[in-house]
């Protein structure tokens, strides 16, 4: 059967600036925001998926608030095989319909995402379910890093590699699968610029302390950022390739996103829009690089009418 995911554009970044340390600059986005559901989650969730089922998996169970959820429901249908998303309260109502509407069972427990995780885990300790987890796992890496082997297929003829890469880090599975994905063609020295928002930073916290740190609590808009640990494998990336945690606000965040619907015609959530928002915003972190890819990784948990609250709420 083939992959789950599609090969989606890598394209050149529209509506950067014109002057500054970035006019120079070569700047490329790899669109991963087209994927079929709507964000790069289905390259590993659909990945572990297929493994599963092949292993014998009679059903799927999944912890998640968001597009992980989403990922797995739509796995699910497209193997045949039934799913459960375990959400938290705090996951939006209209976020659990999306997830409901592509067949899946949808259970609301805790309050927040670990909470949920571990009912989920109870789940399919009592039975023959499997386990589906949003990002801690060495098949999604594996899954997400044919994101790297795409990029590096499209790019022009005679042009070099990025010599950074711009990835947005929640639970950090993305950031895994880009370094793996690097590693494996040889491109050992490429920076990945990892992108957190205040209130999201658990990796970048992580790095200053040399060792896994656990937020007290998830304190901005893009949700999908919103782990308090992230997954070891993400800190041990650190340690042994050049990695530079970033973080921005959630007005820069918002603003990205507005950027990039106009400049690209896409909507995307705030954790994606935190990525984008390095190059619009001519950060300082890209100043040492020539040839920038960024990672749109999509997101569904949005709408135009989340965007214009989001934009008025923080004046961009």
């Amino acid at each position: 059967m083939p992959p789950l995911h599609l090969v989606t554009p890598y394209w050149p970044h529209r509506g950067l600036p014109e002057s500054g340390h970035g006019a120079g600059r070569e700047t490329w986005v790899k669109m991963d925001a087209y994927q079929p559901t709507g964000s790069f989650k289905i390259r590993g969730i659909g990945h572990l998926c297929q493994r599963l089922a092949s292993q014998g998996a009679k059903a799927f169970v999944s912890s998640s608030g968001g597009n992980a959820g989403y990922a797995a429901a739509y796995a699910g249908r497209a193997l045949g095989v039934p799913t459960t998303v375990v959400t938290p309260s705090s996951t939006a109502q209209d976020m659990r319909e999306k997830i409901a509407s592509l067949g899946a069972e949808v259970l609301v427990e805790g309050e927040v995402w670990d909470e949920a995780d571990a009912f989920a885990r109870a789940i399919v300790a009592r039975g023959e379910a499997a386990y589906v987890p949003p990002f801690d796992h060495p098949l999604l890496w594996e899954g997400h890093s044919t994101l790297v082997d795409e990029m590096l297929a499209q790019i022009p003829n005679g042009s070099p590699a990025p010599d950074a890469v711009v990835v947005a880090v929640g639970g950090g599975g993305l950031l895994c699968g880009v370094a793996a994905g690097l590693d494996r063609h040889g491109l050992k020295d490429t920076t990945i610029l990892a992108v957190e928002t205040e209130g999201a930073a658990s990796f970048a916290g992580a790095v200053a302390a040399g060792e896994l740190i656990t937020l007290e609590k998830i304190t901005t808009i893009a949700s999908t950022l919103g782990a308090k640990r992230v997954t070891g494998q993400a800190l041990d990336w650190a340690k042994r390739r050049p990695i530079t945690p970033v973080i921005v606000s959630d007005a820069d965040a918002v603003r990205g996103i507005a950027r990039f619907a106009d400049d690209h015609q896409c909507l995307v959530e705030p954790a994606c829009g935190a990525a984008l928002s390095l190059a619009y915003d001519d950060h300082p972190a890209l100043k040492p690089f020539k040839r920038i890819a960024v990672i749109a990784c999509g997101g569904v948990a949005v709408s135009l009418e989340k965007l214009a609250g989001w934009r008025e709420r923080f004046g961009v």
